[in-house]
C-alpha cells in the first residue's frame, strides 16, 4: 500500500473557508490523518473496471415529475378583488413602505 499523502493544515483551513465552515484548533490537529484517510479510501475507485457500466444521471426513472402549466380562471382573483383588502394601492399595484434608502 501507498503511503498516504497528509493534506497541510493550511490546506484544510482553505477547504473550510471554501465550504464556509469554522474549524478548532483540535479539530485542526486530527483533520489532516482523518481526511487524508478518506481520500486514500475513495482513491480506490480508480482502480474499478466499469467497462459496459452506463452512465448515470438519475436514479429514480421519473421523465418528469412538473404538470402542465395550466390557467384555472375560475380560481383567480381579479386585480380589483386582489386589491380590495390592501391598506394602500396606486395605479392597480399594491403599495407599501420602501425598504432601500434611496
Amino acid at each position: 500500500m501507498a503511503k498516504k499523502t497528509l493534506l497541510s493544515k493550511e490546506e484544510i483551513l482553505h477547504l473550510a473557508k471554501l465550504a464556509g465552515l469554522t474549524i478548532s484548533d483540535s479539530q485542526l490537529e486530527k483533520l489532516p490523518n482523518d481526511l487524508s484517510s478518506v481520500i486514500e479510501y475513495m482513491s480506490k475507485i480508480k482502480t474499478l473496471d466499469t467497462t459496459g457500466v452506463k452512465e448515470t444521471s438519475q436514479v429514480t426513472n421519473l421523465k418528469n415529475v412538473f404538470r402542465e402549466d395550466i390557467i384555472e380562471k375560475d380560481r383567480m382573483l381579479t386585480q380589483e378583488e386582489t386589491l380590495s383588502n390592501a391598506k394602500s394601492t396606486y395605479n392597480g399595484y399594491f403599495k407599501v413602505k420602501a425598504i432601500f434608502d434611496e
